[in-house]
């Protein structure tokens, strides 16, 4: 007799489903990016230039904070298993390994697992997920740092948390933004925003430079 091999249901935007029946759904969708948020399925839109350039701003200064940082891992739309109900892609991602005191770790399958202690989102088409749920979500994980890419409202917000909330950094006298877990990571946001691409990376080798 022969046995039909059940098929594995699709996501779909809107299901609501466990972590774990959302990875057995979208490990079976190969070249579909999904994130599961408090519960949740989203599924991703085509990625635009305007979404496409600043990600790569930012990726090039955590990157190379990354590259000057002994310990450090930044990583490029990963898997982060945040929670039960949680399992967000971030844009970016930049982590303490657990080698220099990290509380992350890797699962057999190769995501992160756990809170990093900081993530990026850019938000272009995603805005009003990225400031509200996944916001929530990863101020539930206990993620240290959240930095916002406003795309449409031309602004980056840079939260931290401090007493159960996440509250913004603010620039210093000199204009630059500083990781209060990251020494020597230090952003001038109004560079990144204007695509003074130069004078931003500038200002954060210096940074690096000058470091204890």
């Amino acid at each position: 007799m022969s046995v039909v091999k059940a098929r594995i249901p699709i996501l779909h935007n809107g299901d609501e489903l466990t972590r774990d029946e959302f990875e057995h759904r979208y490990e079976a969708m190969p070249g579909v990016k999904a994130e599961l948020i408090e519960g949740v399925v989203y599924m991703a839109s085509p990625v635009t230039f305007n979404h496409g350039r600043p990600h790569s701003w930012l990726q090039s200064l955590l990157g190379y904070y990354a590259i000057q940082t002994r310990g450090t891992e930044c990583v490029n739309n990963t898997t982060v298993r945040l929670a039960t109900k949680s399992e967000p892609q971030p844009d970016l991602t930049l982590l303490i390994l657990p080698s220099h005191g990290g509380r992350t770790t890797l699962s057999r399958k190769g995501y992160v697992e756990g809170a990093p202690e900081l993530v990026v989102e850019i938000a272009y088409s995603t805005a009003s997920l990225d400031a509200k749920a996944k916001k929530r979500a990863y101020l539930a994980a206990g993620v240290d740092e959240y930095i916002l890419y406003r795309v449409e409202g031309e602004a980056i917000d840079w939260f931290h948390i401090e007493n159960g909330a996440y509250e913004p950094l603010a620039a210093a006298a000199d204009g630059l933004t500083r990781s209060r877990v990251f020494p020597g990571l230090a952003l001038d946001l109004a560079a990144i925003l204007r695509g003074d691409m130069q004078a931003a990376v500038a200002r954060l080798q210096a940074e690096i430079a000058g470091r204890a």
